[in-house]
């Protein structure tokens, strides 16, 4: 990789995804942001271009694309400064779009699906060698099939009952400043670009009995943890060891009990044993605050 330009190769699993370039720190000239299907890989996703652009090309923040992955893909993100000499400071978003479905039986007391509280949920986490990632409730940020450092999560749920109030804290390695304090919806809690892994997750929810949250989350070189309740805690066993996976969700309460029990173990579990996750580091560096 050269100073006149930073790549990025990301890795999508079949779905359709928002490419968003968020902000650029040079707001005069800022860098422009090139998306292209990895070499090998042109069959297996489309670009979907604004019908007035020709290429995909993203010229200035606050523009985005979409992404149709059919197969399992890499595409790769590029940002060039657009003068000689400029930045290349840019912060890009992959924010994956979910698939709306028909509810498979009604709640026959509220008339609300069993997962209706969850749809306007958004997770956002900042995975160590590819930024932040959005997805949406019960979607994995990282986890078993591509285990990373996870340095930071933040929600947001535009439709959230005004009566629900929400709250979280992470738990940072060796007692950062920040670690265990509680922050609101919509706020960050965690770090970015700093190595700083999440050792744990709390979550807290209020002004409801009939909401709670649904979470699993893995820990390195631990079995994967699910926790269900109005206030769940997430952590390994030593509670030293770093997150490389979390899933959030909100769903309908049917019991006041909290509980946390290790998640039935995935499909492709090796033979003879818990499932374990190790992380991988990318010799990669972020698109996110890129110098």
């Amino acid at each position: 990789m050269n100073e006149a330009e930073q790549q990025k190769a990301l890795s999508l699993d079949r779905g359709l995804f928002f490419i968003n370039y968020k902000s650029a720190e040079d707001s005069v000239s800022p860098p422009c942001v090139i998306v292209a299907p990895a070499h090998g890989h042109e069959r297996r996703m489309e670009i979907i271009l604004h019908p007035d652009a020709t290429e995909p090309t993203l010229y200035k923040p606050n523009s985005g694309l979409v992404v149709r992955v059919n197969t399992p893909a890499t595409l790769q993100v590029q940002v060039q400064p657009t003068r000689p000499g400029g930045s290349r400071s840019a912060i890009v978003r992959v924010e994956q779009i979910q698939a709306g479905r028909i509810p498979a039986a009604m709640d026959s007391a509220s008339g609300m699906g069993p997962h209706a509280a969850t749809e306007g949920l958004k997770v956002l986490g900042h995975v160590a060698g590819r930024g932040d990632i959005v997805v949406g409730p019960n979607a994995w940020i990282a986890g078993p099939d591509a285990p990373s450092r996870v340095e930071g999560v933040a929600l947001e749920w535009p439709d959230k009952p005004s009566s629900v109030d929400i709250r979280y804290a992470v738990q940072l390695a060796n007692g950062q400043t920040g670690s265990g304090r509680m922050v609101p919806l919509g706020a960050y809690a965690g770090t970015r670009g700093r190595a700083l892994p999440l050792t744990g997750v709390v979550l807290e929810m209020s002004g409801t009995d009939e909401l709670r949250f649904v979470a699993e989350a893995g820990f390195l070189n631990a079995p994967t943890l699910r926790a269900v309740g109005r206030r769940v805690v997430l952590s390994g066993p030593t509670n030293r060891e770093p997150l490389v996976g979390i899933r959030i969700g909100i769903e309908r309460n049917a019991t006041a009990e909290v509980t946390a029990t290790p998640a039935p173990p995935p499909s492709r579990k090796p033979a003879g044993g818990s499932p374990r996750v190790r992380v991988f580091r990318s010799q990669q560096r972020q698109i996110g605050a890129a110098r």
